[in-house]
């Protein structure tokens, strides 16, 4: 009957076999983990002794675990050993798990969001009662698209070890009053993210309380005008204005590359006159 399986395999056949450089075979080697046979020509033989181990180290460095860790339970190898590396393996699962239905859960609400954004009507008021947000921002001068991409990542940069997910940010900036009445448009002071509420750290909030929102969509050229209709109906209202107005980037550069599907909100914050 022909034999099957051979006793000895070359670096070459296992690095085909299982997927891996054959650096990465020579690597295992050297930290003791494999302890392939060599040949009267110098090549090195892998047992399926070594197969078996190979199929083990694979299956950990999935799991994250470090080649020191593999090392020492292939060398302690017993019942004892195996159940505290499943019991830990079974931990990082559950830790998968969760981050991946975290993740799910993050692209449904997006999903979500955006078919709603779709839906919206421009050029309409409603005023909002919203509690206090944590923000945390940067402060700059920007006249450009460009100048808002840099400094939106310098803030991404600075902040990332407690932001989990870029796409997912809510993104605001702070309009440049001044400059907008000297009929500059697209002009900002301010760029500030909108922190989840499990994100303690924060530069500053924007308090609770009743805030005008509207909505444009398109080009940032127009929120020159966008915020003088604002100013227009808050004075028609005979709403006090308490804050300086800023946008919120509901669909920007991050969701599309047309420039016609950007859907911004603007908002201020105001008190109905003879309120306290």
């Amino acid at each position: 009957m022909e034999k099957i399986l051979k006793e000895y395999y070359l670096i070459s056949e296992i690095a085909k076999l299982f997927g891996i450089s054959t650096d990465a075979l020579r690597n295992y080697e050297k930290l003791g983990l494999l302890t392939p046979k060599r040949s009267t020509s110098g090549y090195r033989l892998f047992s399926l002794k070594d197969l078996y181990k190979l199929n083990i180290i694979r299956e950990l460095r999935q799991l994250d675990f470090s080649l020191p860790e593999i090392k020492n339970y292939l060398a302690e190898l017993s019942v004892e050993s195996t159940l505290a590396l499943l019991t830990k393996e079974q931990q990082l699962l559950e830790q998968k798990r969760a981050l991946l239905d975290a993740q799910l859960a993050q692209v449904t609400e997006q999903k979500q969001q955006l078919v709603e954004y779709g839906k919206i009507h421009t050029g309409k008021y409603q005023l909002k009662n919203l509690s206090a947000r944590a923000c945390v921002q940067i402060t700059e001068h920007i006249t450009r698209d460009e100048e808002m991409d840099f400094v939106i990542k310098k803030l991404q940069q600075k902040h990332e070890a407690k932001l989990s997910s870029f796409a997912s940010l809510q993104i605001g900036a702070f309009l440049s009053l001044a400059e907008l009445k000297q009929g500059r448009t697209n002009v900002y002071h301010t760029v500030f993210f909108v922190l989840p509420e499990s994100v303690e750290e924060k530069d500053f909030e924007l308090l609770s309380g009743t805030y005008v929102s509207t909505f444009y969509r398109g080009s940032y050229e127009q929120n020159a005008q966008e915020v003088a209709n604002l100013y227009a109906y808050c004075h028609e209202q005979r709403l006090e204005i308490l804050g300086e107005p800023f946008e919120l980037y509901r669909i920007d550069n991050r969701q599309t590359a047309t420039e016609a599907e950007f859907l911004t909100e603007l908002q201020l914050h105001v008190r109905k006159t003879g309120t306290t």
